[in-house]
């Protein structure tokens, strides 16, 4: 991997801008090492992957603006690519860690990712975004805290508190990758995750003995900011906290206005940060509950995920039955409503001092429509296959940002349908055209009997519509235009519609994509490609020097160099100088 520190720069840097130099974005490296372990997290030894020997992986702690060097050392027997779910890497879709964008990190190799988390606040995760590889694991938070002069729209908590939920198969990504591959379903998860570990045994007939389960331990009188994030792979979720009020008060980076409510569905791919009162009696330890919606209830109730909250005063254990979920399985209008509920909070700074309202979206002219259809998957060319408008995406061997620099042809198509095509489907890799400062709507239209949630890297859009039924013009006349949560992470209902809306102002190639990993697996993705139609398009941070190469541009690549991977991480001052450099330039160009 060649050096990413430019000398010459460097020293252009010292002498030419001091003042800028002086006053640079501080940095924080991790060194990720990822690997396999055997893990019994529902009580049967399996491979997991983990990040630094640890399921899940580290905790990301950053603040706006800090400049982040994530070492990644690629231990598996197949290569890998890590991407940071709604982290808006401003002018880099070079560091997204997506087919599109990168190459993947060959075996036994290392490769430094370098952004910064620009005018960003909140609660995210990362994830392996190859081969199926989340459903064994190699996931973890992502903290963005505000600047100290930045205030917050609540009182500081009295502690952070990260929780991971998810669904999980005791067969690792390897034999589901098979199963999705040769046709078939994936089936019914085995059990449901809190932080890595089964659930506790509330149910001596449903939970066997001997399972490891999460304990959160609490000071009583104490409010703590509880992040929860559902990194499964396709089971949306009901999140509850036995006898506590979860105060909603930040989704995916956006201040919400502060509602309670005693329970909260959370999709797949969906983040939310609680502020939770420890204001109960410590008679007993309270039960903290992630269980399965719109399933088959009685099926599902030997996969529901139970940790313990417990408080340091605590006289005995939880017991008892569970706190009880929605019971409106066949209804799904509660928890639209509940998400119809979750709104922007416009009068509360977020990174910058401004009000997050201060962005009028419901004042800008909308400039491009999609309407987005998926429907169940169906065989192309003999193979099962997802949609989306008819086209399942096809992942091109030369990523599109690293066609365009090179200026290869045929490797994409820009002529993804704005809607759904009328002949058969069919396998490409289309691509949507976006306009630099455009303002895109997009409707998703879900002609599936399962919940879908969709992600849009790069970018936080505002959700301002859904609804049961199919969408029509005159369902604009319904849109939320002034305080719809801005997120990057949205559910679509079985049989419904969700309208977003997305200002086109970060440049670069990002993936748009449902987060069911099954679906995704077999091709409802695409891409949107923003270029900047200025010639020398100032508004992107130049390509990397350790960019990977592959497909196409394979002869290109070089030997691992280990001590220039090693110069990464030690030295990374030295890259930010020159990268902060640059992105000031950029900005006073811009």
């Amino acid at each position: 991997m060649a050096s990413l520190y430019s000398p010459t720069l460097f020293v252009s840097c010292i002498f030419l801008l001091p003042t800028i130099c002086l006053a640079l974005d501080p940095f924080v490296s991790y060194d990720f090492k990822v690997s396999y372990i055997t893990a019994s997290p529902l009580g049967v030894p399996q491979q997991v992957i983990a990040i630094n020997g640890n399921f899940p992986g580290p905790i990301i702690n950053v603040t706006t603006n800090n400049n982040v060097a994530i070492n990644v050392r690629n231990k598996l027997d197949e290569e890998l690519l890590i991407t940071w779910a709604g982290i808006q890497q401003r002018r880099s879709s070079w560091q997204d860690g997506v087919l599109g964008t990168n190459c993947p990190i060959p075996p036994k190799w290392n490769w430094t990712y370098n952004f910064q988390v620009k005018d960003q606040v909140g609660s995210f995760y990362y994830f392996p975004s190859v081969n199926f590889q989340k459903a064994s694991g190699g996931y973890g938070g992502f903290i963005i805290n505000n600047r100290e002069v930045i205030p917050i729209p609540f009182d500081s908590p009295d502690g952070d508190i990260t929780i991971m939920i998810g669904d999980w198969y005791i067969r690792n990504h390897t034999a589901l990758r098979k199963t999705l591959n040769g046709g078939k379903e994936l089936g019914m998860p085995d059990g449901v995750l809190i932080n890595g570990k089964g659930p506790y045994r509330y149910n001596d007939t449903l939970v066997p003995d001997g399972i490891e389960h999460e304990t959160i331990t609490v000071h009583p009188g104490k409010t703590y900011r509880i992040r929860v994030h559902n990194v499964g792979v396709s089971t949306s979720l009901n999140f509850r906290i036995q006898g506590h009020n979860l105060l909603l008060a930040e989704s995916e980076g956006s201040y919400t206005v502060q509602q309670n409510y005693t329970n909260l569905d959370i999709h797949v791919g969906q983040s939310y940060s609680f502020l939770v009162n420890m204001d109960q009696n410590a008679s007993t330890d309270y039960y903290i509950v992630a269980s399965a919606r719109f399933v088959n209830e009685t099926v599902w109730k030997r996969v529901t995920g139970v940790g313990i909250l417990h408080y340091t005063n605590s006289k005995g254990k939880a017991s008892g039955p569970l706190p009880d979920p929605p019971q409106d399985q066949f209804d799904r209008s509660y928890s639209m409503n509940q998400a119809r509920s979750i709104r922007w909070n416009v009068t509360a700074s977020g990174a910058r001092p401004n009000p997050q309202g201060s962005f009028r979206y419901g004042s800008i002219n909308v400039t491009e429509v999609y309407v987005l259809r998926n429907k169940a998957p169906v065989k192309i060319e003999g193979k099962k296959r997802a949609t989306l408008n008819g086209i399942s995406f096809v992942n091109p061997k030369t990523p599109i940002r690293l066609a365009d620099q090179y200026k290869l042809k045929g490797i994409y198509k820009l002529d993804f349908p704005s809607r759904p095509i009328t002949g058969p489907p069919r396998m490409e890799t289309s691509v949507i055209n976006g306009t630099y400062r455009g303002f895109m709507e997009v409707v998703f239209q879900n002609n599936e009997t399962k919940m879908q949630s969709y992600h849009l890297d790069g970018y936080a859009f505002f959700v301002v519509g859904m609804d049961f039924g199919e969408w029509t013009e005159s369902s604009r006349g319904t849109y939320n235009k002034w305080d719809g949560i801005a997120r990057s992470t949205v559910q679509v209902y079985p049989g419904a519609w969700t309208a977003i809306l997305i200002s086109l102002d970060n440049v670069g190639v990002w993936n748009l994509r449902t987060e069911n990993l099954d679906s995704w697996h077999l091709g409802q993705e695409t891409y949107i490609r923003i270029v900047n139609p200025e010639a020398t398009n100032k508004t992107e941070v130049p390509m990397p020097e350790n960019v990977l190469y592959c497909g196409a541009l394979s002869k290109m690549q070089k030997p691992q160099d280990i001590s220039s991977a090693k110069l990464a991480v030690s030295s990374p001052p030295l890259f930010f100088m020159f990268m902060a450099f640059i992105t000031t330039l950029i900005s006073l160009s811009s």
